[in-house]
């Protein structure tokens, strides 16, 4: 059986208000947040653009949180170094954008960063076969990905449940290996965050429900009594 691990909360800062950033992520800091989910878009893969490695760099000398760096990108492998040395603990690549995907996760891992896999939700999970022991998390779209407050997709819980028993069978083949998280990404709020957390999900990425929220302690709270 896999071990029951506690749920991680990763508010996104896609809906922060970019005018008072880094008062916002203090706020997420000290409301008790385990991580902070960097979206970085190019406008090829998604429509819209967000940050880069200089912004992420600036904002990694003001906070201790562990920075999980999304990469939402069309040629994640010439981006990799600089986001690597802006900071990131943890860079999280789309399947579907790498020609190489074992290359690019190994490049990733030999910098002694994570590694992470973001599947979108048409894309089916066997993509993961011959890679899932090079990532230490698996990011399930339960949004079609490149904007914030999208509603949720219900068929995303069955494809998290199917995900976590691919975990498990892993695990059961490779006796000791490490535990791999699965993050979820997209419409999760108080309404869906008990659904994906019940179906296998370990980190949840919230973006509008955090930072639109009237109390960001409150609730982020809130969500840790839910789940």
């Amino acid at each position: 059986m896999l071990k029951k691990k506690p749920v991680k909360i990763a508010p996104s800062i896609l809906n922060c208000n970019f005018f008072n950033l880094s008062g916002q992520i203090r706020e997420i800091e000290k409301a008790g947040a385990d991580m902070l989910h960097l979206d970085i878009m190019d406008g090829h893969y998604v429509p819209n653009i967000s940050i880069g490695p200089q912004v992420v760099k600036s904002l990694k000398q003001n906070t201790g949180l562990f920075f999980d760096v999304h990469l939402m990108v069309s040629n994640p492998d010439r981006m990799l170094d600089p986001f690597i040395e802006s900071g990131a603990d943890l860079i999280t690549v789309h399947a579907e954008t790498c020609t190489h995907l074992h290359r690019t996760l190994s490049h990733i891992k030999s910098a002694g960063l994570k590694a992470g896999i973001a599947l979108n939700p048409a894309t089916p999970l066997c993509v993961l076969e011959h890679v899932l022991g090079l990532a230490d998390l698996v990011l399930i779209m339960t949004v079609n990905p490149g904007f914030g407050g999208q509603e949720f997709i219900p068929s995303m819980v069955a494809k998290i449940e199917a995900l976590q028993t691919m975990i498990q069978n892993y695990q059961y083949a490779h006796d000791g290996a490490k535990n791999i998280e699965i993050e979820v990404d997209g419409g999760i709020d108080t309404g869906t965050a008990r659904k994906v957390v019940g179906a296998g999900a370990t980190i949840l990425v919230m973006g509008t429900a955090v930072c639109h929220a009237e109390s960001i302690p409150k609730f982020i709270a809130k969500i840790r009594r839910l789940v």
